[in-house]
């Protein structure tokens, strides 16, 4: 069977960018991880992992290009892991994460499971929207207005031991 994917660059862009692409349902995460550099445009050298996501986005296993880990805590490979082991129409979403110091993140969903077609080559590109931009877009984590914003700010008043929710000798 083939998997179709939708890879989207998580960008704050006004333009959606991402590819369609086809890839064997028995390829690893490593061929994977090849056809998406490849399609972005990108060398593939850096060091990159495939997490495992559930269906509200949230980062789940990781699967990494190299072990990087230290004694018991060994992570899975990308060339030792089947594509179909860790997406099917049950599970569709991993998180792609490429070059850990520009942290260009992806969202790759599973689309749609096809008949291999006769005569074609995979993996394979189908669809290309959007061109990626120089520099991996920079993830803004405050709020917008920074006069607003004060990460301190808990809505207590230390000096008001009155009203603060705890009792003073506690022990």
């Amino acid at each position: 069977m083939i998997y179709r994917f939708r890879v989207v660059l998580d960008n704050d862009t006004e333009e959606d960018i991402f590819r369609d692409l086809e890839i064997r349902e028995t390829d690893t995460l490593e061929d994977l991880h090849n056809i998406i550099t490849q399609s972005f445009g990108f060398d593939g050298l850096e060091m990159a992992s495939f997490y495992i996501s559930n269906d509200t986005w949230e980062q789940g296993e990781e699967i990494s290009m190299f072990d990087v880990s230290e004694g018991a805590n060994a992570v899975r490979l990308m060339n030792e892991t089947v594509i179909n082991d860790v997406t099917h129409e049950m599970a569709t979403k991993l998180i792609y994460v490429y070059d850990f110091l520009s942290m260009w993140t992806f969202y790759v969903e599973l689309a749609e499971i096809v008949d291999e077609a006769e005569g074609q080559d995979y993996p394979n590109l189908m669809f290309v929207h959007g061109q990626i931009p120089d520099e991996a877009p920079i993830k803004n984590f405050e709020s917008e207005d920074l006069e607003e914003f004060d990460e301190f700010d808990d809505g207590y008043d230390i000096n008001d031991y009155d009203n603060l929710d705890f009792e003073e000798n506690w022990n």
